[in-house]
């Protein structure tokens, strides 16, 4: 069985916070879709939290092996203190495309590896309980080709269906986009390969 929901967040959580021994940990969840987008949410919190000492992170995006991205940041905490707690925490709560940061202020007092490690998973902890978290459905995007005069043949399907169209356009040569939830792309695929004078491409492989 084809595995086609994954669960994510639509919108930022709002700031937490876990004290211990004087230091501050300040957790943030964030909905992501590239590397480049994380980049840009952690500069963020760097300038806001500009007198921070540590600024940990981790991340994950993608929906399916093998395109699943994930990186843990420690930075500069001791090696696998702060950066992999936070993506244990990603992983216990089988979200993806989304970042969790943990900013730390120092408190003048060590908290050991062990200390560190709680700190950076509860912080986490606490981001990913307070985000609202969703289930979508992983989709197949495919391009159906025709003429006008089939039209109503391709409507009727899509109606009947209830398929989602993503964009069209409908001239004498007519183009549809249409997202298919994944566990149906096969049926759907077969129905329009099966129609006289339409086409059907996957746009996904």
């Amino acid at each position: 069985m084809t595995k086609d929901t994954y669960k994510t967040i639509t919108k930022a959580s709002e700031e937490v916070l876990f004290k211990d021994k004087n230091s501050k940990f300040f957790g943030y969840a964030i909905p992501i879709k590239s590397e480049e987008e994380a980049k840009t949410y952690i500069e963020a919190l760097k300038k806001q939290h500009h007198s921070a000492r540590h600024w940990c992170y981790a991340y994950q995006i993608g929906t399916k092996e093998p395109n699943i991205i994930f990186r843990a940041n420690d930075d500069g905490e001791p090696s696998n203190s702060a950066g992999m707690p936070i993506y244990g925490q990603i992983q216990s709560f089988e979200v993806t495309n989304i970042l969790v940061v943990v900013v730390r202020y120092f408190g003048g007092v060590k908290l050991g590896v062990g200390g560190l490690i709680n700190a950076y998973k509860t912080t986490a902890q606490m981001a990913l309980e307070v985000s609202k978290i969703v289930t979508k459905t992983i989709n197949a995007e495919f391009l159906i080709h025709f003429d006008y005069v089939n039209m109503n043949k391709v409507m009727r399907i899509i109606k009947e269906k209830d398929l989602k169209i993503v964009n069209q356009k409908l001239e004498m040569d007519c183009e549809i986009t249409i997202s298919v939830r994944l566990k149906n792309a096969d049926e759907i695929l077969q129905i329009f390969d099966a129609l006289y004078e339409i086409d059907i491409k996957n746009l996904n492989d």
